[in-house]
């Protein structure tokens, strides 16, 4: 018998078959700081379910057999259904019996704004295809209740913990999921510059029905059963309607389906370019007033993006992290080596702050009536959106880069991971869009301006590189002429690493806030790549990577 040629050695498994939430010091003590320790059970055993080595591999196959559209029915009946491999419903599935489609407005209990994103984190790390139909039904809730004839045909299917994927009527449906439609091939960004068009049937009005003409260019998640889209009046004016897969009569409503879009990443869900031929929709709020009322939807689902990348670089943080703990290499594990504790070091601390920003941002909904919660809430979000989304691309790729060539094969989830990662910064507005927005928060909010940067300034006070940046960033905001629509970018920058840093004084312990405060704050070599933490002076790597995912 001839010997193998080789045997398998120093090689290791993804990291599998842990529990998502006790290993997450961060997470956990966020909930206890909200008053969302109810939620803790409940979330704890999602976060168990999700962790399981067979919820990783329906991750993977809801990826890997993506959605087919089928335009047509056997006998040539127009039907544009967007079929799912079965782990995409099991996933969609366990999503919705958790209650978190709608959790933030059935429960009333303290902290739920902070239980809803908590569980909106833990999905995010293993799958977020699937939430991308989950984050516009719960960001579309708000504004279907200022509506109270659709609300009333509408609130007990959103509110449902069912999961039902058929294809029918919404008066034979247990569940209802929400879509938008706002991007068009001419505009893009530019809303503005839509063209589809609405014409009343009847008087029109409020809550009247009209007809849909046009194409969209971006539709997410077509398969929904309805969706929030954007069209011109006659009178050439913007407005919202609502527009069902399926008109009253119980007929099908004139979406065509042209194709799904073949993305480069969130390979799960559905996107689509779509036609309107004469579509039945209804008028929500006013007319002229359709953008500013989608924006609405927009900013909760903007923040959806900042926790799914936070999300993101948690799961490639535990990857990275877990496997360079067991690979060894020259002699003793990877962890273990200077270089690449300075690297995991860096991934840690980046995983932190971005969770306490995106966490301290769902908060603020729930504090909306105070003029702090306010400001971060206009102010910061679009800022978050454009930094976390962003470092998530970067940072991924860094903990891929740790796995090596494990790393970049389909078979570890990294590389999902890394094609995922770009979604969540173009979705829902750009970078640049986001500093545009930025800039626009500034000018149009002036008081909310002032009362965040009163809060940043007096919270940096105590620590003398904190306050530094404070006080630069007053002279740079106060300077003549202000900040230049060029500088948005880097006021983006800097205001969410300042906010960053004051979450994490309050909230980190002392030893992972002193290593962001230093590394972010007392060098200026700090960022242009991971892991430029000047010889890891003054930070406890090893105190901060046991912190991130205990041994």
């Amino acid at each position: 018998m001839s010997e193998p040629t080789h045997t398998v050695s120093n090689q290791y498994d993804a990291y599998t078959g842990y529990d998502l939430l006790a290993t997450d010091a961060a997470l956990d003590e966020a909930l206890t700081r909200a008053g969302a320790g109810w939620a803790r059970p409940q979330l704890q055993r999602y976060a168990h379910w999700l962790g399981r080595g067979e919820t990783f591999e329906l991750a993977q196959q809801a990826n890997r057999c993506g959605p087919e559209l089928h335009a047509f029915d056997a006998r040539g009946r127009r039907v544009d259904q967007v079929r799912f491999h079965p782990a995409w419903h099991a996933l969609s599935r366990a999503y919705r019996a958790e209650g978190l489609v709608s959790l933030p407005f059935h429960e009333t209990r303290g902290g739920r704004w902070t239980a809803w994103a908590a569980g909106f984190y833990l999905h995010g790390q293993i799958e977020q295809g699937t939430l991308c139909p989950a984050s516009m039904s719960t960001a579309g809730i708000p504004l279907l209740q200022r509506e109270p004839a659709l609300w009333r045909t509408l609130e007990t299917r959103l509110y449902s913990r069912d999961y039902d994927p058929r294809d029918l009527p919404l008066e034979e449906k247990s569940c209802v999921w929400l879509g938008m439609g706002m991007t068009e091939k001419q505009g893009g960004s530019d809303v503005r510059a839509n063209t589809t068009a609405a014409l009343p049937v009847g008087t029109g009005g409020r809550g009247g029905e009209y007809r849909l003409r046009g194409h969209k260019w971006f539709f997410s998640a077509p398969h929904s059963d309805a969706h929030l889209v954007t069209a011109r009046t006659p009178d050439g004016g913007h407005a919202c309607f609502y527009v069902p897969r399926w008109r009253p009569d119980g007929s099908r409503n004139a979406i065509l389906v042209q194709r799904l879009k073949d993305k480069v990443g969130n390979r799960s869900n559905a996107s689509a370019e779509i036609e309107f031929d004469d579509a039945w929709g209804v008028l929500m709020g006013e007319e002229g007033h359709g953008i500013r009322t989608i924006i609405e939807m927009a900013a909760l689902t903007r923040l959806t993006c900042v926790i799914g990348s936070a999300a993101l670089l948690r799961q490639a943080l535990v990857q990275a992290l877990a496997y360079a703990r067991r690979r060894r290499a020259f002699g003793r594990p990877l962890a273990a080596q200077p270089l690449m504790q300075a690297l995991l070091a860096d991934l840690a601390l980046e995983s932190e702050a971005a969770l306490l920003l995106a966490l301290h941002l769902a908060d603020c909904s729930e504090r909306v009536q105070q003029p702090q919660a306010q400001a971060w809430q206009r102010i910061l979000t679009p800022a978050a959106k454009f930094w976390v989304c962003k470092r998530a691309v970067a940072l991924v790729a860094e903990a891929m880069e740790v796995l090596g060539g494990n790393g970049y094969v389909e078979e570890d989830a990294l590389g999902r991971l890394y094609r995922e990662a770009p979604v969540n910064s173009i979705w829902e507005g750009s970078g640049n869009v986001m500093c545009l927005d930025l800039l626009r928060a500034l000018a149009r909010a002036p008081q909310l301006a002032q009362v965040l940067r009163e809060e940043l300034a007096a919270a940096a006070r105590e620590d003398a590189p904190l306050a530094a940046e404070a006080r630069a960033l007053e002279a740079w905001l106060d300077r003549p002429g202000g900040v230049r629509e060029a500088d948005g970018r880097l006021l983006a920058q800097r205001l969410v690493l300042l906010a960053q840093a004051v979450l994490m004084r309050r909230h980190a312990p002392s030893a992972a806030a002193d290593a962001f405060i230093a590394t972010r704050f007392g060098t200026a070599r700090w960022g242009a790549v991971a892991g430029c933490l000047d010889d890891l002076r003054g930070v406890d790597a090893t105190a901060l990577l046991r912190r991130a995912l205990p041994e």
